[in-house]
């Protein structure tokens, strides 16, 4: 569905590729243009509110061309849309480039990835049981 006041004309969501695992979100900026200057991030309007089945989320992801190109990028990648979410899709993004990055109306700016949800039950415990790498983290795996 769209947003109260989302331009209706821009194009839903779309796969790319028969083979592409996330479909395009785009900047919703009302017939305007958002100037992103470097280290500057903005909640990018995408015009779209979901209803997801339960057990399913949406994860928000960056454009991998975008990112390379311009230094532009999700900055809480993935974001999360969960199934009981009903408010507008936003995308944040953060520039990480050295030069301003203009968003524009309708531009592809994210992709929206929707995977099955495993929820965890946490418990407590006193022990736990043992494993080959232990406590080892941040790069105890070596390199290479």
């Amino acid at each position: 569905m769209h947003a109260e006041g989302a331009d209706t004309a821009l194009a839903l969501p779309v796969y790319a590729t028969d083979g592409a695992a996330g479909a395009d979100l785009r900047a919703d900026l009302r017939g305007e243009q958002l100037r992103l200057a470097p280290g500057a991030r903005a909640a990018v309007p995408t015009g779209l509110i979901l209803a997801l089945p339960e057990g399913f989320e949406g994860q928000v992801r960056p454009r991998s061309g975008l990112a390379l190109r311009e230094g532009v990028t999700v900055a809480n990648a993935p974001g999360t849309v969960d199934s009981d979410y009903r408010g507008e899709v936003h995308v944040i993004l953060i520039n990480l480039g050295s030069q301003p990055f203009i968003i524009r109306h309708g531009e592809r700016i994210a992709q929206l990835v929707i995977a099955p949800v495993a929820r965890a039950r946490f418990m407590l415990s006193a022990t736990l049981p043992g494993s080959t790498r232990g406590a080892a983290g941040f790069g105890s795996t070596g390199r290479g």
